[in-house]
């Protein structure tokens, strides 16, 4: 059946979300937030309850879930106690635990603890590690703070101030475990138009971010409004310079004007693998 289409163009008032959890609430956010995605013409207002382990609470959550006009809750509880109570409040809610785990139950023929802490654990110790590893190096090596053990990167990010290059770094490490050091090409880099001799050597797995002239000059006018650092002729130069950097030492380049940190990332990943350059 085809969805009824909206009848006029007025504005939506947010719509209330809740990430209901047992837990910290990251893997409802996480899995919740990947749909909400989808539509992003409606306004939300998030809000994620965490800790929700005994029938009580769940009784108190559920009134309050109740109150919120047009709710939308996305559930990531394994007790069925606690879940039980929860479903019967008047929200939408979208339970991300109880039909993934039944299909699997089915397709295993085992049947799974039921337990918070596996749903919530860190399941691939050795993954965790490597992750946990690759924040402190990405901390460490953010906007070329040090040069020390630069060799174990996996990927270099060059570019201007302020074009995306530490959000990206974090992103790569805590999600995939890449090893990121982000480097800012400055005033001397960009005349010169040659990579800093530090990451030189690094050049095949080095990626630039750019953005747009226009959303540079704001960002950096947030920072330091008035500035010739802000100015739009500043910004128009240091990204042409940087497109030449790249360009010179053949350098792919991804344009974060538009694209969330999931997509560049996606982008980089590609360029990375077409490259064939393998993680250390």
């Amino acid at each position: 059946m085809a969805l009824a289409q909206p009848q006029d163009d007025r504005p939506h008032a947010p719509v209330p979300v809740f990430f209901v959890s047992d837990s910290t609430g990251i893997s409802a956010e996480t899995m919740g937030n990947a749909l909400l995605l989808q539509f992003p013409s409606v306004p939300f207002e998030r809000r994620v309850i965490p800790f929700v382990r005994t029938a009580a609470e769940a009784r108190e959550v559920r009134a309050r879930l109740d109150a919120a006009d047009g709710a939308i809750v996305f559930l990531t509880v394994v007790d069925d106690a606690v879940r039980a109570e929860l479903l019967t409040t008047r929200a939408l809610v979208m339970d991300l635990v109880t039909e993934p785990l039944t299909r699997l139950e089915e397709r295993l023929g085992v049947h799974g603890d039921h337990a918070p802490a596996r749903l919530h654990g860190v399941g691939d110790v050795h993954r965790y590690n490597r992750r946990m590893a690759a924040v402190e190096f990405a901390i460490e090596h953010d906007d070329g703070q040090s040069i020390r053990a630069l060799e174990k990167a996996d990927l270099v990010l060059i570019g201007p101030s302020r074009c995306g290059k530490t959000p990206t770094s974090m992103y790569l490490a805590l999600q995939h475990g890449l090893f990121v050091a982000n480097y800012p090409l400055i005033d001397e880099d960009l005349e010169a138009e040659v990579l800093p001799e530090s990451i030189r050597r690094l050049a095949a797995r080095c990626v630039g971010l750019v953005t747009s002239p226009q959303r540079l000059a704001e960002v950096r006018a947030e920072r330091r409004p008035g500035s010739r650092y802000a100015s739009l002729a500043q910004t128009r130069w240091e990204l042409s310079r940087a497109r030449r950097v790249c360009s010179t030492h053949s350098i792919p380049v991804v344009d974060s004007s538009t694209r969330s940190v999931e997509e560049m990332s996606a982008l980089i990943l590609q360029s990375l693998e077409q490259r064939g350059v393998p993680p250390r």
